[in-house]
């Protein structure tokens, strides 16, 4: 089964930028939308932004402007740009499907922001 593997986190100041990666090898890759989750300490997983297999892209109203979604559908990896991070986006991030059967969740990759 399909498990993503994330990575790019760290610990970063107000204001600073990370760029998360996503490897989410699966012959059905390019076919399917993908997302960006996050889950905060004693919050539910929330979606950040989505990417459909042909570009189409969304965002949640609270990262928009500050973050970018991309795809690599040669590469089967999917990026998440963040600029402008702030301590509210404190989080394990993750990527998955977006809608459909999902893949298994990953570990995800942790982002720290200090104020």
């Amino acid at each position: 089964q399909v498990q993503p593997v994330e990575s790019g986190g760290g610990v970063v100041q107000a204001g600073g930028s990370l760029r998360l990666s996503c490897e989410a090898s699966g012959s059905t890759f390019n076919l399917v939308a993908m997302g960006w989750y996050r889950q905060a300490p004693g919050k539910q997983r929330e979606l950040v932004a989505t990417i459909t297999s042909g570009g189409f892209i969304n965002y949640a109203d609270y990262v928009k402007g500050r973050f970018t979604i991309s795809r690599d559908n040669t590469q089967k990896m999917v990026y998440l740009q963040m600029n402008s991070l702030k301590p509210e986006d404190t989080a394990v991030y993750y990527c998955n499907k977006y809608g459909g059967n999902q893949y298994r969740w990953g570990q995800g990759t942790q982002v720290t922001v200090s104020s």
